[in-house]
């Protein structure tokens, strides 16, 4: 008999660490590692289902970061270590980590779009031959917005990296204020053939952040971005999330900006 690929399937919170006062990363267990910067649909019976980037990968987990906005996310947040929470996946394409090897790398990302590239982050600091040069560029509302802060600084003492917030709020003792479309130019970009481009962030920042970097001399096919759009089946059925020709859930979430500046509803 055939298994249901609807059917989700019961895993234990293993770890859970608060980030902020809305975000919260969830250790769950897993058997089979995902691809970086995949998804799943993560649900608790009789409340509903969401879908979750991967936030880190290890041996027999995924981290998961949710943040506390809808019903779904706050049943999740009411959950303890050795809860059980459901899921299916995962799914969607990953980064296209063979293009990376041996090129100038940026990573670009605004607010919780940090999350789906922590992973990648990571491999990097565990590799860093792999690419030629890595330059981070992150940006947060404010500074009570900013996650995976120990994470932030330990990048920092291996990467150049510039962390901006918006608003400063008074409290701020970083050296960088302002949206992050204004730090782009600060990153010393290599020739055409060795650049490639992260974006991942919510929409309006990939649009502005994107253009900068074209505006810098950087190709559209040199910039890979991750598409924030709500799926629901994750398995190209049920149209949610078809653009044009495209269904996210299956097409991505991870596309050239080339591909993905065609994505008009």
């Amino acid at each position: 008999m055939r298994e249901n690929p609807m059917m989700p399937k019961p895993h234990k919170v293993i770890k859970i660490d608060l980030e902020t006062d809305l975000e919260s990363t969830f250790r769950i267990e897993v058997d089979t590692p995902p691809a970086l910067g995949q998804f799943y649909m993560v649900s608790i019976p009789r409340i509903g289902e969401m879908p979750i980037s991967i936030s880190g990968i290890g041996p027999g987990w995924v981290d998961m970061t949710i943040r506390n906005v809808g019903k779904v996310s706050r049943a999740v947040h009411s959950l303890n270590e050795k809860s059980i929470l459901f899921l299916r996946g995962p799914y969607g394409n990953g980064f296209p980590m063979d293009e990376f090897k041996g090129r100038h790398l940026v990573i670009a990302a605004g607010g919780s779009g940090i999350a789906p590239v922590r992973p990648l982050l990571e491999h990097y600091y565990r590799n860093p031959d792999e690419v030629d040069k890595l330059d981070l560029l992150f940006g947060f509302k404010t500074p009570d917005d900013i996650l995976f802060r120990q994470d932030i600084d330990r990048w920092k003492s291996r990467f150049d990296t510039i962390l901006t917030v918006d608003d400063a709020c008074g409290i701020w003792e970083g050296e960088c204020v302002g949206l992050i479309t204004e730090y782009v130019k600060n990153i010393k970009l290599s020739e055409y053939d060795k650049m490639e481009i992260v974006i991942v962030g919510p929409p309006v920042m990939i649009k502005f952040t994107a253009a900068e970097f074209i505006r810098q001399g950087v190709s559209e096919e040199r910039i890979v971005v991750s598409m924030e759009r709500r799926m629901s089946c994750g398995l190209g059925k049920c149209g949610h999330c078809k653009i044009s020709e495209y269904y996210i859930c299956l097409d991505g979430p991870v596309f050239r900006y080339n591909e993905a500046v065609k994505l008009v509803d």
